[in-house]
């Protein structure tokens, strides 16, 4: 996926966000590119402008559908994010966008689960923890944005899962990691 592409589906989030919040109508992509046919996972961030607090993110860690329906989709959730009150429009021109197209989770193999930390690359990778029904998902950009180290970022997403923050040195704990692109608005609708 390249810049333009990645720009381009800045435009489709921004514009179902805008016409789901405005009308409640879903909308209808036409005329892009292939890629966005590929099965792909996808996040679609939400954040105040020019404050940059988090609004809303919502997305699909794995590729089970084509770019371009997980988009449409994730961009519609993450306008009703359940931890924040569904968006309103007069918030359209409050708020900057942020795609995240992920790389399919891989799972970090270690003997040790004191090894994970080794195995991620902040700023480079995402991560996934899973246990039985609980799962937590980081976005990459979430340890960088809060100075994360290695071990800080595996105790948040275990957090996130609903886990002990310790729960990454159990070894029924499964951790997935993952990149991602990530392309986003300058200023609300830009």
């Amino acid at each position: 996926m390249n810049k333009k592409d990645g720009e381009l589906a800045v435009k489709i989030a921004r514009k179902t966000i805008d016409l789901w919040v405005k009308s409640r109508e879903k909308f209808k992509p036409e005329g892009y590119p292939k890629i966005f046919n590929e099965p792909r996972g996808v996040f679609v961030t939400i954040h105040t402008h020019p404050e940059k607090q988090l609004r809303g993110c919502i997305g699909f860690p794995e590729p089970r559908f084509p770019l371009i329906k997980a988009l449409v989709e994730a961009a519609i959730a993450s306008a009703q994010d359940p931890r924040f009150h569904d968006l309103q429009e007069e918030e359209l021109d409050k708020i900057i966008l942020e795609v995240s197209v992920l790389t399919k989770p891989e799972p970090i193999n270690v003997k040790n689960p004191k090894e994970y930390p080794k195995k991620i690359e902040i700023g480079k990778d995402g991560l996934i923890v899973k246990r039985g029904y609980h799962s937590g998902l980081l976005l990459p950009q979430v340890a960088t944005e809060h100075n994360l180290n290695e071990e800080d970022f595996l105790i948040h997403t275990c957090i996130k899962a609903g886990l002990p923050p310790d729960a990454w040195l159990e070894k029924d704990v499964q951790i997935f990691k993952f990149q991602s692109l990530i392309f986003s608005e300058e200023r609300p609708g830009n």
